[in-house]
């Protein structure tokens, strides 16, 4: 697997754009819409980097929020890593499924916590 994207935690992600659009803007990447409270960035192949509020609801700090999203090659591959993380003792947060859930196509994902509390996503794309 590869890494595919990191996000990172944000108290006002309108108010952190101006930093990440200048920071990311001079190495090349640049910005997507704001979607859903969510700014993603991206440079050709390289790992994208998004930011959003936590989840959880709670102060975004560091730590909180950040995320590591692996690329995988299928839906296969989805579904293999979270049942082997959740078979090594990792926590589900989220089953293998469409984001969104009535979607037929586009990002399929599931997501995991390691036994420290580290967030991580293995995910895909399909085309309908």
């Amino acid at each position: 697997m590869t890494i595919g994207y990191i996000t990172l935690g944000q108290r006002d992600v309108e108010a952190a754009l101006p930093f990440y659009d200048a920071a990311l803007g001079a190495i090349g990447y640049g910005r997507g819409p704001l979607d859903g409270g969510w700014a993603f960035y991206g440079k050709g192949d390289a790992p994208g980097v998004g930011l959003c509020k936590p989840f959880d609801g709670q102060e975004a700090r560091a730590g909180n929020g950040v995320m590591i999203g692996f690329k995988a090659d299928n839906r296969d591959q989805v579904q293999a890593a979270h049942a082997a993380a959740l078979a090594q003792g990792g926590t589900d947060e989220g089953a293998p499924g469409f984001r969104p859930p009535e979607a037929t196509s586009g990002f399929y994902g599931a997501y995991m916590r390691d036994a420290t509390g580290n967030k991580l996503c293995v995910f895909t794309t399909v085309e309908a």
